[in-house]
């Protein structure tokens, strides 16, 4: 019931703001009689409004703790929004018509003015029923006190009275909740600037400790930033899948293409997932970085991982794949050693250079063993001997050699994979 005392919002003065006033009800068995004991009543209290509105205080000051800080803290502003109140309510009693719009106003900027303010809401609505509550009862007590035999009529009234406290608790939670909606959505698009900020490696530094507390997460720590792509379930429930039950500390940012979650490790390593990923899901996993202010480069090293990831999915550690990291980072040079390493193959019939392509890698991958490459290709060692000694022919290299079979390891991954 207290005018926040920042910047107005659109919502104090915007027209469109009041609720649509409901359809007229058909009034029954009210006389003029009982409308007559309601105005002389009504009068009274306005006339004696200071002094209601001092037991509408102390009775919140007792019923309800959430306006024991309002009055401590700014008592002058908090009684005059319960004397406003309580006018516009006790003056709709006697011009229901002509102060309407005028008491609905009231109770929307009350509504609008709490919520910024951070009242609970459930404070608020009991403050207007007790105040509901202590108008009726001021009627009653008026009339008794002046025309006791005519506190009967009052009963004729009495729905009136109520259906009125009730309207106006409904504009004012319609208010409030209008304005956490909006102050919610502010929170959270400044948290997503944040967080893109700090991945894109443009936030300032005098901005971490507002992104630190935004993110719920410690300006300094080790942090890991995971990149997410594809598969059936939507993020932030498919990047949640693919990690450990226990995972670290997290906050997940959501993407047009790619999800990315920025995961706090407390000894720098990120277990191995425990729930598989979705059927079609990519994750890609960067190195360990210390500090919000290093994000920007763990979610290039994110992204780095996930380019190598196979296009049907699966989970790719950046720190496991280093070689075809630099690869496909690097793709001229890729390019240019390629040609070196690969290029005189390419005077053979495609089918055989494909054989001494695919002999290669099974014999790097079966670490220099031609019994095991022979093996996996379905074929004698013998057979496999022969083709790298071809190799070796056809591109003067020499797979005894440290340096060449190191070249040659790159080429291959650099003839497997996409470039960036």
């Amino acid at each position: 019931m207290h005018q926040a005392s920042g910047t107005p919002t659109a919502l104090r003065h915007a027209p469109a703001a009041v609720p649509r006033p409901r359809p007229p009800r058909t009034r029954s068995l009210i006389d003029a009689d009982a409308i007559g004991v309601l105005h002389r009543a009504a009068r009274a209290l306005l006339a004696d409004l200071t002094g209601l509105t001092d037991r509408l205080l102390t009775a919140l000051e007792d019923r309800e703790p959430a306006y024991r800080a309002a009055l401590r803290t700014d008592p002058h502003d908090t009684w005059r929004e319960a004397h406003r109140s309580l006018r516009h309510s006790v003056a709709s009693l006697i011009d229901p018509r002509g102060t309407r719009d005028a008491a609905r106003r009231c109770s929307w900027k009350i509504g609008v003015a709490r919520a910024e303010q951070g009242l609970p809401l459930d404070a608020l609505l009991h403050a207007f029923r007790l105040g509901g509550s202590l108008v009726w009862q001021g009627l009653v007590e008026e009339t008794a006190r002046t025309a006791p035999e005519d506190v009967r009529l009052l009963v004729h009234v009495a729905a009136d009275v109520w259906n009125f406290v009730d309207e106006h608790c409904t504009v004012v939670a319609d208010a409030y909740r209008q304005v956490e909606r909006q102050m919610t959505w502010r929170r959270e698009n400044r948290v997503r600037l944040l967080a893109a900020a700090l991945l894109d490696g443009t936030s300032r530094i005098a901005d971490l400790p507002e992104a630190a507390e935004a993110l719920r997460l410690p300006e300094q720590g080790r942090y890991v930033v995971v990149a997410v792509t594809g598969g059936r379930s939507p993020a932030p429930a498919g990047p949640r899948a693919a990690l450990p039950e226990r995972s670290p500390r997290a906050h997940w940012h959501t993407g047009t293409d790619v999800d990315y979650g920025i995961l706090l490790t407390e000894d720098g390593e990120l277990p191995d997932p425990v729930v598989p990923p979705a059927p079609g899901t990519r994750v890609g996993i960067g190195n360990v970085v210390g500090g919000l202010a290093a994000l920007g480069e763990a979610r290039a090293q994110a992204d780095l991982a996930l380019s190598l990831c196979p296009a049907e999915g699966g989970t790719v550690r950046l720190a496991e794949q280093l070689p075809a990291a630099m690869v496909v980072s690097a793709p001229e040079l890729a390019a240019s050693l390629t040609e070196r390493v690969l290029g005189p193959l390419a005077a053979l019939e495609p089918a055989d250079a494909d054989v001494l392509v695919e002999t290669l890698a099974a014999w790097l991958a079966c670490d220099g063993s031609a019994q095991r490459a022979g093996e996996r290709l379905y074929c004698h060692r013998n057979t496999v001997l022969n083709r790298l000694r071809r190799y070796e022919q056809l591109t003067g290299r020499s797979l005894a050699r440290p340096s060449d079979v190191v070249e040659i390891s790159l080429a291959l991954t650099a003839r497997r994979l996409p470039p960036l």
